[in-house]
């Protein structure tokens, strides 16, 4: 199993915010990506390499050229982990988080099982990789091709901000629809961006690509439009964790650091 940690986003909208910012310790954030803001004691990116724990030993980051060397002094601390850049260096021409992806596999050469972990995403403490990681090996003994995401119940007002997954009676991924008003569907499953997709799944990411080149990139950006088109091909089990934080903006950055900095007291 590789790791892939999409870290290639310019957070322009926590930017903006930060530009904005009275708060000399919040303005000193600008232009720092956000896979390395500080989360209490410790980078963001930091805190995944801590619950990964030496189990994976291969640990793929995709950045683009304008953070490259932010990455490049982080990963100092971490041998074994290797920092690609995808070349891009604006906004307007970031591959997406699907493209990122696919630059990935295709640079490291990946055939394997891919754990895909979000730059901008964090986990609250209860969860357990050990746990999640055999939960995949368990349904890899009877669907080698199924592949494994994380699900949480979100508020009926916080469907519009996520993609969100409907499921069967055996926890199968029916439909995943991203950010649907609450009346479009009667699911409160939130999909975090931690999926540990298949070797099979993987090896369907080109196909996706090619089927969307002439489209905008709003049609395969976000990880979760990948998995809506996964789903009619390969299996995809849902694995539930009770909440996630995703730094988007100043006032989930927040949130999520004073989580970590009072679990630390």
């Amino acid at each position: 199993m590789r790791v892939v940690v999409l870290a290639a986003g310019y957070g322009t909208r926590l930017h903006r915010e930060l530009e904005a910012e009275r708060r000399a310790e919040l303005r000193a954030l600008l232009g720092t990506p956000k896979a390395l803001l500080p989360v209490g004691a410790q980078p963001l990116l930091s805190r995944w390499m801590g619950l990964l724990g030496g189990r994976v030993a291969d640990v793929c980051v995709v950045t683009n050229e304008l953070h490259r060397r932010r990455f490049d002094d982080w990963a100092r601390s971490f041998p074994g982990v290797r920092v690609v850049s995808d070349g891009t260096t604006t906004d307007q021409g970031r591959l997406g988080a699907v493209g990122s992806l696919h630059f990935a596999i295709s640079h490291f050469g990946i055939a394997d099982h891919v754990l895909v972990i979000g730059g901008d995403t964090l986990l609250t403490q209860d969860f357990r990789l050990p746990d999640f990681l055999q939960t995949f090996r368990d349904l890899q003994a009877t669907r080698a091709s199924a592949s494994l995401v994380l699900s949480y119940q979100c508020a009926e007002e916080e469907t519009s901000k996520y993609g969100i997954l409907e499921v069967d009676e055996d926890g199968r991924v029916t439909s995943m629809k991203e950010k649907p008003c609450a009346s479009a569907t009667t699911s409160r499953r939130a999909c975090p961006c931690l999926y540990l997709l298949s070797r099979e799944a993987i090896s369907l990411v080109p196909t996706f690509l090619e089927e969307k080149k002439s489209a905008p990139l709003e049609t395969k950006d976000a990880p979760g439009l990948f998995l809506s088109w996964l789903i009619v091909r390969c299996p995809v089990y849902v694995y539930e964790v009770s909440g996630r934080f995703d730094v988007g903006n100043v006032t989930s950055y927040l949130e999520c650091h004073s989580y970590f900095q009072n679990k630390e007291l």
